[in-house]
């Protein structure tokens, strides 16, 4: 006799600020929704472990891996991901200094950092580079070296203090 296959899930999640009807499989991860179910492939697919940070979005403001997170746990929360740091035109200060400042190579971890770095800056607005380094510890880069990295994340911590003045 076979195991019936799991029912799809009906949930209302808010990503970037819009609440949206989503259906998929029970156990898909965040990850999985974000890309497959909602169009949202910022997002990068990377280790699938938890072990790269590539994944990484913010829930309730925290950066999450997710790769690791079931899409149901996040029903009622708050999710962020790259699509959502630009307002229209204009780029989050961190996406100005990731490509005015070389943060970006190949790109493929940078929305993870990104989201990382803005919890940071959320928290700490003018963290140390040894503050940097510890919240981005958990993404993985294998072209940059992290030094622009380093100076992208302090460059856009001056330019946010600066916006607020």
């Amino acid at each position: 006799m076979s195991t019936p296959a799991p029912k799809n899930v009906h949930l209302t999640l808010r990503v970037n600020g819009e609440e949206q009807q989503v259906s998929f499989a029970p156990y898909k991860t965040l990850l999985e929704v974000l890309r497959e179910d909602m169009g949202l492939t910022g997002t990068k697919h990377g280790c699938e472990l938890g072990e790269c940070g590539a994944c990484a979005v913010l829930v309730d403001g925290l950066p999450v891996l997710s790769c690791l997170a079931l899409a149901l746990e996040c029903e009622g929360r708050a999710i962020e991901t790259v699509e959502g740091l630009a307002q229209g035109a204009e780029l989050h200060p961190l996406q100005a200094a990731f490509a005015d400042l070389g943060g970006a190579q190949c790109g493929y971890c940078t929305p993870g950092i990104l989201m990382t770095a803005k919890a940071l800056l959320e928290k700490d607005p003018n963290p140390s580079r040894e503050r940097i380094k510890e919240a981005i510890s958990g993404n993985l880069c294998r072209c940059t070296g992290y030094q622009q990295i380093y100076e992208s994340i302090e460059e856009a911590a001056r330019l946010m203090s600066e916006s607020k003045r």
